[in-house]
């Protein structure tokens, strides 16, 4: 089930996307929203007798974490090595503000204090009810779906700050869409399930979760050994090699094979 977070104009929505997608990630021409009453995450899935086409709509971010987003450095063995470093020995975390969330369309703001500001497209795990020293065998039983996250990081000032907070916290830099995908379980792919990025159109990424160093049920058992999750969090597993700048003008894309594409122009702040 693809859940979707909408406006037509006035207060946001939610939504339950119908039909199957394309090829590229993309939802036919006749898609409609069945809309639902309430946020689904806290009250269930209800379904009203109202319809939205998807094509006339504005989907924003399918969530807006109730409290933190969780991301997971260099998870990838070639996204380590790109950055000058060996992987971890163990999932290296940190915290965004979830007043970095913006949606799909939305523009990433280039900020004045930085030179160089880079994409990394990663899949992101919803949390679906409060939870705390989760086995990993049990993982699953905690997650609400999954989306598509751009982890947008002012790679300079990460550099000269000598940690993350500020390099990946400013306004804008966690796009998250284009809807929730209850139904999907990376694990049960033998071959994980691809990521792609392209910038302008050029495709700079292109990886597969099946390379991930740490699998999902192991961040979530690892993080939730440290801190409670709750109902809405965002846990953003880490990106493939192929990370690289990005300018004002610029349109970023981050495919994920049975989720969708999510794309976001870059402007200046």
């Amino acid at each position: 089930m693809r859940i979707a977070r909408f406006t037509t104009g006035e207060d946001p929505l939610f939504g339950v996307v119908s039909g199957e997608l394309d090829e590229f990630g993309q939802p036919a021409d006749d898609a409609v929203l069945v809309e639902l009453s309430g946020d689904p995450l806290y009250v269930g899935i209800k379904p009203t007798q109202t319809e939205h086409r998807l094509a006339d709509v504005r989907l924003l971010a399918p969530v807006i974490p109730r409290s933190k987003i969780v991301a997971i450095g260099k998870n990838y063995a070639g996204h380590a090595a790109e950055m000058g470093g060996e992987a971890p020995s163990e999932p290296l975390m940190f915290l965004e503000p979830n007043t970095a969330v913006v949606g799909p369309g939305d523009p990433i703001y280039y900020p004045t204090q930085s030179e160089f500001v880079s994409y990394e497209g990663e899949l992101a795990v919803v949390i679906g009810r409060i939870c705390r020293d989760v086995p990993p065998e049990q993982a699953t039983d905690v997650i609400w779906g999954y989306t598509i996250a751009n982890d947008v990081t002012a790679r300079d000032l990460q550099k000269k700050d000598g940690q993350w907070s500020r390099a990946k916290g400013f306004d804008s830099f966690c796009p998250l869409g284009p809807w929730i995908e209850t139904d999907l379980d990376p694990q049960h792919f033998a071959d994980g399930v691809a990521i792609q990025t392209h910038l302008n159109g050029d495709l700079v990424q292109d990886g597969s979760t099946k390379d991930l160093i740490f699998d999902i049920p192991t961040l979530i058992a690892h993080i939730t050994a440290a801190m409670t999750l709750l109902p809405g969090d965002v846990i953003l597993t880490g990106t493939p090699e192929g990370v690289g700048p990005m300018q004002v003008g610029d349109e970023v894309e981050v495919s994920i094979a049975g989720l969708g594409s999510l794309t976001n122009p870059v402007a200046a702040r």
